[in-house]
């Protein structure tokens, strides 16, 4: 979209895409998988098997590691998210499901994956690909357990500001696939996985709600609502669930070491902020805004994910959108100071902008426009605020996903008076 407010110039904002982009450089899905599998060649046939945001990505770089080894291959990601370059290799099927919301297609994606599983000769060897977003790409129910009671399930769940972990853990308790139960349909196959990271402690049993890895079961919290209870507690008779071996290949700990890198060859001070962010948004974008306003670096960086409680009909936006706008009111006045908080993968919630970056002005860009920031907060709806105010981040599919990324800047004299140079890469602002 065109800029109405020309900070799209400001050389401090060009900095923080620049660091953006090298940080998804250096978590980039096609990179990391090949870099894993680089070693002697083999002729020893593969199958494929290519699950998240990532997938695309993911599958390009085992394809350039063992290209016509890959003899079969299945490749599920969100729409919109399949790379052109995959029809290059006829040997993959790829199939588009939903997200973040799954749905018929992630059903009919797991129908798929059950049966190429099946057909799968025991004698194989089979590579899978797993990274955020899997949860709700791919999945099987148990008998008893209906499409809709899934999406209802997962609906509650994202707005009710539950943490990802606790989610997962509700998700495998309803699924055919999740929670080690992909890597028991695939027992008896000579399997790895390779595994992009997008939880705390890049956890196996985590990531994708753990399809290629069984993990105890948490503890339930204690104020669900009796239909989540019921659902999740039902004997839906699971098969046990099993754990491939497993690497992981990039983690949010790679885009932090990128990001400082490419700030110390700006000749910024950085800090890193600890712990991890998690939690409601706005006490994290508070802290952040606050630490940033106070601190003495030139760059703060910070990433998790934060969870949002969402109203019951909620407007345009996602967690980094309500990140920015909350932090944008803290920084009012500050002409000093930016914050970008944007997903890895390129996306936020259901829009299709990665996040947004905020300055003082922002607010009152926005005001001008006619909206007012508050009720863009309350009704879930930071996107077309942000838009008004010049201020979303759009960047398209990374290829790749390790949670969220927070960056704020201080003005620093005659360091940012240029540029950037594009050996720290560059970003696209809408």
């Amino acid at each position: 979209m065109r800029d109405p407010s020309g900070v799209g110039a400001d050389p401090r904002r060009r900095a923080l895409l620049a660091l953006y982009a090298a940080a998804a450089a250096a978590i980039d899905g096609r990179r990391a998988v090949a870099r894993a599998l680089a070693g002697p060649p083999s002729d020893e046939p593969l199958s494929l098997i290519a699950i998240g945001k990532a997938a695309s990505a993911m599958a390009l770089g085992a394809c350039d590691v063992h290209g016509l080894r890959i003899r079969r291959g299945l490749v599920i990601t969100r729409a919109g998210h399949l790379d052109p370059g995959l029809a290059a290799f006829a040997a993959l099927r790829c199939i588009e499901a939903d997200h973040p919301v799954p749905g018929a297609a992630s059903l009919a994606a797991g129908g798929a994956l059950e049966a190429f599983v099946a057909a799968t000769p025991p004698a194989s060897r089979v590579l899978v690909l797993v990274s955020g977003g899997a949860s709700s790409l791919v999945e099987s129910l148990p008998a008893g357990v209906t499409g809709h009671e899934l999406a209802r399930l997962n609906e509650w769940g994202l707005g009710s500001g539950l943490a990802i972990t606790a989610l997962n853990d509700l998700r495998r308790r309803v699924s055919r696939l999740k929670g080690g139960r992909l890597a028991r349909l695939l027992d008896g196959r000579c399997a790895e996985a390779l595994l992009i990271s997008d939880v705390p402690g890049d956890d196996a049993a985590l990531i994708g709600s753990g399809l290629v890895a069984a993990g105890p079961a948490g503890a339930l919290p204690t104020d669900l609502p009796d239909w989540v209870r019921e659902l999740v507690t039902a004997e839906h008779e699971l098969p046990a669930g099993a754990t491939l071996p497993a690497r992981v290949v990039a983690r949010l700990e790679d885009a932090f070491v990128a990001v400082e890198q490419a700030a110390d060859a700006l000749g910024l001070v950085c800090r890193r902020l600890q712990p991890r962010a998690a939690g409601e948004v706005e006490p994290a974008a508070n802290r952040f805004a606050h630490e940033l306003a106070l601190g003495m670096e030139d760059l703060l960086v910070w990433g998790g994910e934060t969870t949002v409680r969402l109203p019951p009909v909620p407007g345009r936006g996602g967690r980094n959108q309500q990140f920015a706008l909350m932090a944008a009111r803290l920084l009012e006045g500050r002409h000093d100071l930016l914050i970008l908080a944007a997903g890895t993968d390129g996306s936020d919630g259901n829009s299709s902008e990665a996040g947004a970056i905020v300055d003082g002005g922002t607010l009152a860009r926005g005001r001008e426009a006619g909206l007012d920031p508050e009720q863009a907060l309350a009704a879930a709806n930071a996107g077309p605020f942000l838009e008004a105010s010049g201020d979303l981040l759009y960047t398209g599919p990374t290829g790749t996903n390790v949670g969220d990324l927070m960056l704020g800047l201080r003005q620093v004299a005659g360091v940012l008076d240029e540029e950037p140079t594009a050996a720290t890469g560059e970003g696209k602002e809408a």
